[in-house]
C-alpha cells in the first residue's frame, strides 16, 4: 500500500467507523452487550479466516505469536468493544463517537515511549491539554442542563467506559504496529484478534445468565433493523474496517492513523441526530470542538504553513 492509497483508506475508514456508534446503539436496544460483541467479532473472524484460506495461509501457532494475538484480541478488540457497547446503553451514540476521539491522545502518549518518530513535543502536549478540557466539558453534561438527567451516574459511567475503550485502542494500536513490524502480517493479526474476541465474548454470553446476567437473545426474535445493524457491524464496520486498519498503521504510523478521529465524531453526531433524534446541545458541540482542536494541534504541522493530514507524508522507517 502506497502512502496515497493509505490516505484514501483513511477517509473510508473514518466513514465506516463513524457509523459504528449508530449501529451499536440500535443493537443494544434488544441484544445484551457481550452477545452483540460476540456476533460482531464472530462474523468478522469467519471473514478473515476465509481470506487467509484463499491466500493459502493460516495463523502461526508458535507461542510468541499466539501470545501476541491473545493480547491484541483482549486489549484491542474484546475489552474496548465491550466497553463501547455497554457504554452506549447509558449515553447517546453521538456522545460516544466524540469521546472515542480521545484514542488519539492515548496513542500519542504510548507511542512516545515506543517509537523514535512519534515523540511528544510542546505542541503535542498543548493539544493533549486542550483535548482533556473537551472531555471535562462533555463530562459536565451529566450534571448540568445539557445532558440526559434521568441517570447522571449512569451517564458518567457510560462516558468513562468509552474513554476506557479509547485507552485500550491506544495500547493495542501501538502494540499492533510493533507486532506487525517484527513478524505478523496484518491479515493474520486481524483473524487472530477477532477469533480471540469471539471465543471469550461467546463464553461470557452463555455464562452470564448463571451469574445473574441477561440471557442470549435468539436471532429470530430480533427486529429487522436490529438484525441489519448487527450484520452491518460484523461485515462492514469490523471485517471491512479492520481490512483497512492494520495496513494503515504500518504505512502511516500509529499516531497518524489515529487521526481518523477527526471525522468519526462528525459522522457519529450527524447520524445520531438524523437517525435517532439525539440532541446536539452547546456543551456537546463545545466539547467535540475542543477534542478535535486538540487532535489538530497534535497532528497539524505549522512549520512552513499548515500541512493538512491528507498531504503526502513519508512512511515510517521503523
Amino acid at each position: 500500500m502506497t502512502v496515497k492509497q493509505a490516505w484514501v483508506g483513511f477517509w473510508l475508514l473514518a466513514l465506516i467507523w463513524g457509523s459504528s456508534f449508530l449501529f451499536i446503539r440500535i443493537g443494544v436496544e434488544e441484544i445484551p452487550p457481550f452477545q452483540l460483541v460476540f456476533l460482531r467479532t464472530g462474523i468478522a473472524a469467519l471473514g478473515f479466516h476465509l481470506m487467509l484460506a484463499l491466500r493459502g495461509k493460516r495463523i502461526p501457532l508458535d507461542g510468541r505469536s499466539l501470545g501476541t494475538l491473545l493480547f491484541l484480541g483482549l486489549v484491542n478488540t474484546l475489552i474496548p468493544f465491550a466497553l463501547i457497547t455497554w457504554g452506549e446503553t447509558r449515553i447517546e451514540s453521538g456522545l460516544a463517537s466524540v469521546l472515542q476521539a480521545t484514542a488519539a491522545f492515548f496513542t500519542l502518549l504510548i507511542a512516545h515511549f515506543s517509537f523514535a518518530d512519534e515523540r511528544i513535543t510542546w505542541r503535542k502536549l498543548s493539544g493533549l491539554l486542550v483535548g482533556f478540557l473537551g472531555v471535562v466539558v462533555l463530562a459536565s453534561r451529566s450534571a448540568g442542563a445539557g445532558g440526559a438527567q434521568s441517570d447522571p451516574l449512569g451517564q458518567l459511567l457510560g462516558q468513562a467506559a468509552i474513554i476506557g475503550a479509547s485507552f485500550c485502542y491506544g495500547v493495542g494500536g501501538v502494540y499492533g504496529r510493533k507486532a506487525m513490524q517484527q513478524r505478523l502480517e496484518p491479515m493474520m493479526v486481524a483473524a487472530g484478534t477477532m477469533s480471540v474476541a469471539a471465543v471469550f465474548s461467546g463464553i461470557i454470553t452463555w455464562v452470564a445468565p448463571l451469574l445473574g446476567g441477561p440471557p442470549p437473545v435468539g436471532l429470530g426474535q430480533l427486529a429487522p433493523t436490529v438484525l441489519g445493524a448487527t450484520l452491518a457491524l460484523g461485515l462492514v464496520n469490523t471485517f471491512g474496517a479492520y481490512l483497512l486498519f492494520y495496513p494503515l498503521v504500518v504505512v502511516l504510523g500509529a499516531t497518524r492513523t489515529s487521526m481518523v478521529t477527526y471525522v468519526i465524531p462528525a459522522v457519529g453526531l450527524a447520524l445520531g441526530a438524523l437517525v435517532l433524534g439525539e440532541a446536539l446541545d452547546l456543551r456537546l458541540l463545545l466539547g467535540a470542538l475542543l477534542i478535535l482542536g486538540g487532535i489538530a494541534i497534535v497532528n497539524l504541522k505549522l512549520e512552513r504553513g499548515i500541512r493538512w493530514p491528507w498531504a503526502r507524508v513519508p512512511a515510517p522507517t521503523e
